[in-house]
């Protein structure tokens, strides 16, 4: 049960994220996170997801911890 709120929570983090960035994907910010994240060979979509769901929920424990 943790784990689903915890991923709940986290695309609820992701999306707002989104928004503040207006949902530019090619932009600098996020062009940024895909280059530290995964360095000039990023992954296959399917990984890229599954880091991104791991990154959400971590996220969204450290924001419950405060």
């Amino acid at each position: 049960m943790g784990h689903l709120l915890d991923t709940l929570g986290g695309c609820w983090r992701m999306l707002c994220l989104l928004c503040i960035t207006r949902f530019r994907l090619k932009g600098p910010y996020w062009t940024w996170r895909l280059t530290t994240a995964f360095g000039s060979h990023p992954p296959k979509r399917a990984e890229r997801l599954h880091a991104a769901l791991d990154y959400a929920r971590w996220a969204h424990r450290m924001r419950r911890l405060r």
